[in-house]
């Protein structure tokens, strides 16, 4: 079991560090978890990670808090819509399997991988010439969308809530990592009330896999905020294609 938990250590740590980047953290530190959990319930091990998760999403918020101008009164209605949307998502996880919308999702992922790489433009900033309204309505379906999703399947939210940031409310790669990073955080949050609740988290994995979780997400905020817009539309597309490999092998292989 120590040998694990250091394993597991050191994939919180790379999670933390990609999480931070551009969102994707999941897609490493899931599947290495059920694999070396074996002996634990699914949704234990999920609730289990939810911790690490937090926790370098919060040191990476923070990172972005000092260097990026955040839209705090629209974060904090986004979040608050995101933590309820999750804490639904989390408990519909208990009750139905998630795998009918995989093959959805890897559409959806090879067109936006496609889009990205031929779009030599997108993630740059693009003014939007929307009302205030329509500014909050975005925002909340964003919220209420990906924030249910992340409860109830996970893996590669945080990428989902980049793209959202850039396509419906035209902000640039490095804005929407850092306003993301907000919303994600609720989005975990309310996962965590609810998976507290069950009494499904393990606190002896948790809290080690918290800790280097969160040095990883302070590591990747910064290496994100000296490189810029470039570095982070290219490490999008890598972790896109690592999320389209992914459900690939889910759909085909398993």
């Amino acid at each position: 079991m120590t040998t694990d938990l250091v394993i597991l250590c050191i994939i919180a740590f790379l999670a933390g560090f990609v999480d931070a980047i551009v969102g994707g953290g999941g897609l490493i530190q899931t599947p290495a978890a059920l694999v070396l959990l074996p002996q634990y319930p699914v949704a234990t091990v999920i609730g289990t990670l939810k911790i690490p998760a937090f926790s370098g999403t919060s040191f990476a918020a923070a990172q972005y808090a000092r260097r990026v101008q955040l839209n705090y009164p629209l974060l904090g209605s986004m979040a608050a819509v995101a933590f309820c949307a999750a804490f639904a998502g989390s408990k519909l996880l208990t009750l139905v399997s998630n795998g009918f919308m995989k093959p959805f999702l890897l559409v959806v992922l090879v067109a936006v991988a496609i889009y990205t790489y031929s779009k030599k433009n997108f993630g740059d900033h693009t003014a939007k010439e929307h009302t205030t309204q329509q500014q909050w309505t975005y925002a909340i379906l964003i919220s209420l969308l990906i924030g249910f999703y992340d409860g109830f399947i996970g893996p590669g939210a945080g990428s989902f809530l980049v793209l959202a940031f850039i396509t419906l409310l035209g902000f640039d790669f490095l804005h929407s990592s850092a306003n993301a990073k907000f919303v994600n955080l609720a989005t975990n949050l309310g996962s965590i009330c609810f998976f507290l609740i069950s009494g499904k988290i393990i606190f002896a994995i948790a809290v080690p896999m918290a800790v280097c979780n969160g040095l990883g997400g302070i590591f990747g905020a910064r290496l994100a905020l000296l490189k810029g817009n470039r570095f982070i539309r290219i490490f999008f597309l890598v972790v896109v294609s690592a999320t389209i490999i992914r459900f690939a092998y889910d759909i085909f292989f398993r």
